[in-house]
């Protein structure tokens, strides 16, 4: 069988960026690159992705297969060979009886190597087969056994209520609350044993959001694969926990908590009825639907069958078992894993849920922010009332400890106190390896992470040994009755073990506000690489993928290059949009209506004139633009200065007469209402005809609505960009980065590391908010660049392909509110 593809299955005719994004991925799989993949929404990027990952899946087994027959094959050939003495030749000094046997020896060693390795393969499949055939037969025999039991008739009532889904939390809140010891699931009994199993080679789909990932499993379910493919999805607690109880406590951390309690209870009881002596008092919580045999039965169907997460909790409510611990049990037969990337990204979690990496192909999707994502679920922060909270925590539990654990709890007090001391001092900048939090404060000064040392007084201390004991989880050390939330002092322990770390790639702020309870100490990380590393040594293949992935230059030099990834790993495919080229147009306005230049930078965005004329640029639009149009301004505080200037000089007044506006909302749970709002409004308009032609709305770049809204058709005719969103340059943080950059990278086309960051960070935020409005090959609309900074061509060449081509720059309005309105012209007359 060849090495490469050219006909992939697929759910219907793929378009030809389809088939060439299949054919780069493949290729990418099979020679073990670091790839870069762009392909715009709309284009069927997941289908793109699932239908050429698992088809170099299905091809690399079967090519290990037929490998393993030909070894298989020719070792009991040389056996056979072997055994026939006119056969027996040898050169050797050694006696011949002596060669004979140590070269059959190895052959028969090597034969039974390979027929056991071919019996668990076989064994395996068949197993998956049988459970894929088998599965609802086993819950149609469940129901009818059960039809007369109360518990069932509760579980059925639980399992037809709606189940909602989680919301969404950010990056770095899964990765403090879903932080676990590598001990938790040690410890079990031989049964629990009997369940872990050789992983097989598979492939992890990352994304952000546990919405992300369900879509993502819908369109397996959808493909080629679905009735072949062993998938399953991973979450966290908070997602998958079935038990009410628990779920009841709300935080993520309050739930992992209690359930993590009640695993060492459930396993204090099987050493109490195996015969362990236990202390006497009041029995404690286990949970019900973490029993072994349970676990097993939910696991099986989960490799039977793919589901989503709002499925497994269906299923695990009629199991009567955990989805959290099943999906992890499921993780090892499993051919391809969903879960969220920080669970990828941080090696702590991810040797917590079983992942493994080796030799296995990792694929990011919505990566277009991996550097920032990778600094924020690397973070860690403390305040002084945590540290009040462990520091009178150790003292309490110091009595309640074996001896040789009391010499380090002495040495957390110390470090505790230590901390302690600096808490109440001022702001100070310490230079740290892997965690910095990421915090904008306005007096701030800089040490080493010797001196910081030095001033909390913790030179002396071996931070590795501290760091050991100092989870209330590992093994022995805490005998309390009741132990306290782990959430403290696990947050201790990500603080101390940042310390232990080299002195280059990045900073820690202590910030003085009042009483030791205000005050915090937050890390920061400016070297990203130097937890991707790891991740890129360990893996076959890593695919970075996404919608918008330009500019890509700072995922090779920090990332990529940063991480030791030479230039000849690394492979890029960027491809253009199924829409037509005449369905968009791409306008760099460089000057509005009366004649005046528009430059909205810092010095000039606040002057009357600038927002007058801004107002009469969004007026003219309004006129001509059906439907929808989506305003974007480059930072909140602007957007209330101009919004008011507006209102001031009637500029608003006048804009409502053609438009109906909204304003993202300040609070995310009013997002959904506002979009909601927002749409019906557009819709009735476009029905009524009256003088309201649609609605405007005032969006803010890197806010609420300028990631994961999609305003496809009418509800997003045209975006306007308003300025150049670049970042705060005072900032201490983005000073340090840029700092590190231009010490650490090379200059590249005369502009430093840092001024690059910079123009990065910008464009990709302006990219990621334009690409709002085209969502499928029919969709439309028109993008207006507000800025003569847009015409420079090094900002242009930041710009996504496919829009870049396309773009034409205006010096004066005329022309382009010309080519704006026969766009729309031009449209209107195709749907009479």
């Amino acid at each position: 069988m060849e090495n490469s593809r050219t006909m992939f299955p697929f759910p219907y005719q793929p378009y030809n960026i389809q088939e060439q994004f299949m054919q780069a991925l493949y290729g990418a799989l099979e020679q073990g690159k670091v790839g870069i993949f762009e392909s715009p929404t709309g284009t069927g990027k997941s289908l793109s992705l699932i239908c050429g990952a698992l088809s170099w899946l299905a091809d690399h087994e079967e090519r290990k297969r037929q490998e393993a027959a030909a070894l298989l094959h020719d070792g009991e050939a040389a056996l056979s060979a072997s055994t026939d003495p006119s056969s027996t030749t040898s050169s050797s000094a050694e006696p011949d009886w002596i060669t004979d046997f140590v070269q059959k020896k190895a052959e028969r060693d090597l034969v039974s190597k390979l027929k056991e390795e071919e019996l668990k393969r076989k064994k395996r499949e068949e197993r998956l087969e049988m459970i894929r055939n088998n599965v609802q037969l086993k819950y149609a025999m469940k129901r009818k056994n059960c039809e007369d039991d109360e518990t069932f008739k509760l579980l059925q009532l639980s399992k037809e209520e709606k189940t909602e889904a989680p919301e969404h939390k950010e990056d770095e809140e899964l990765i403090i609350a879903e932080y676990e010891s590598d001990d938790e699931l040690k410890g079990k009994n031989d049964e629990d044993d009997e369940l872990v199993e050789e992983h097989v080679t598979k492939i992890y789909y990352c994304s952000r959001t546990h919405s992300q990932l369900a879509q993502f499993v819908h369109e397996v379910q959808k493909s080629p694969f679905s009735k072949d493919i062993s998938l399953v999805t991973l979450g966290s607690r908070q997602n998958l926990c079935i038990n009410e109880e628990v779920r009841s406590l709300g935080s993520i951390q309050r739930i992992n908590d209690c359930c993590m309690e009640m695993q060492k209870n459930k396993h204090e009881k099987q050493h109490h009825e195996e015969g362990v002596k236990r202390k006497r008092g009041p029995a404690k919580t286990v949970c019900p639907y973490n029993k072994t045999s349970a676990l097993q039965q939910m696991r099986d169907v989960v490799l039977g069958t793919v589901h989503d997460i709002e499925q497994l909790l269906k299923l695990g409510r009629e199991t009567h078992s955990c989805p959290y611990y099943a999906t992890r049990l499921s993780i090892p037969p499993a051919q391809l894993v969903v879960l969220p990337y920080q669970m990828v990204l941080h090696e702590a979690t991810r040797k917590a849920a079983g992942v493994q990496l080796k030799g296995q192909v990792v694929i990011i999707d919505e990566a277009h922010n991996l550097s920032d994502t990778l600094s924020c679920i690397h973070s860690a922060e403390l305040n002084g009332a945590q540290v009040n909270t462990v520091n009178e925590y150790t003292h309490t539990i110091t009595s309640r400890l074996k001896a040789k654990n009391l010499m380090y709890i002495k040495q957390i007090l110390f470090v505790v106190e230590g901390l302690v001391q600096v808490l109440g001092g001022k702001w100070v900048w310490v230079k740290i390896n892997l965690l910095l939090l990421i915090i904008v404060y306005y007096c701030w000064s800089m040490l080493t992470i010797n001196n910081f040392h030095f001033k909390a007084h913790i030179d002396n201390i071996n931070l590795f040994k501290v760091v050991d004991i100092s989870s209330p989880d590992q093994q022995g050390s805490v005998e309390a009755d009741k132990v306290l939330s782990a959430s403290p002092m696990m947050q201790v322990e990500g603080f101390l073990m940042a310390l232990t770390n080299s002195n280059t790639d990045g900073r820690v702020v202590v910030h003085r506000q009042g009483t030791l309870s205000d005050n915090s100490v937050k890390f920061l990380l400016l070297n990203p690489a130097v937890h991707f590393t790891q991740v890129l040594k360990e893996c076959r293949a890593v695919i970075i993928a996404g919608g918008t992935m330009q500019p890509v230059s700072d995922f090779k030099q920090e990332l990529l290059f940063s991480a030791g990834v030479g230039e000849e790993r690394i492979t890029e495919f960027s491809c253009g949009h199924v829409i037509p080229p005449e369905n968009i147009l791409p306008l760099v306005l460089c000057s509005g209506p009366s004649g005046q230049e528009l430059d909205f930078t810092f010095q000039n965005r606040d002057s009357p004139r600038m927002m007058d004329e801004t107002g009469r640029i969004l007026s003219n639009i309004c006129n001509v633009v059906p439907g929808g149009v989506v305003c974007f301004f480059p930072s909140y505080d602007y957007s209330r200065r101009i919004i008011a200037h507006w209102e001031a000089s009637g500029a608003l007044s006048r804009l409502s007469n053609k438009k109906k506006i909204f304003q993202e909302p300040k609070k995310a749970n009013q997002v959904e209402q506002v979009l909601s709002d927002f749409s019906r409004c557009i819709q009735r308009c476009a029905l009524d005809g009256g003088g309201l032609t649609g609605a405007l709305l005032f969006s803010v770049v890197g806010g609420k609505m300028s990631e994961g809204i999609n305003f496809s058709d009418d509800l997003g005719r045209c975006v306007v960009m308003v300025g150049m969103p670049y970042p705060n340059i005072k900032s201490p943080e983005l000073q340090e980065k840029m700092s590190y950059l231009d010490k650490h990278l090379p200059h590249v086309g005369g502009r430093s590391p840092g001024q690059a960051l910079i123009e990065n960070l910008c464009m990709k935020a302006v990219n990621q908010s334009i690409g709002r409005a085209i969502r499928h090959r029919g969709d439309y609309s028109s993008i207006v660049l507000c800025d003569r900074r847009y015409s420079r061509p090094a900002t242009l060449s930041k710009l996504p392909t496919w829009i870049k081509a396309r773009t034409s720059t205006h010096t004066s309005f005329g022309p382009a509110f010309a080519a704006l309105r026969k766009f729309f012209l031009e449209k209107k007359q195709k749907q009479v």
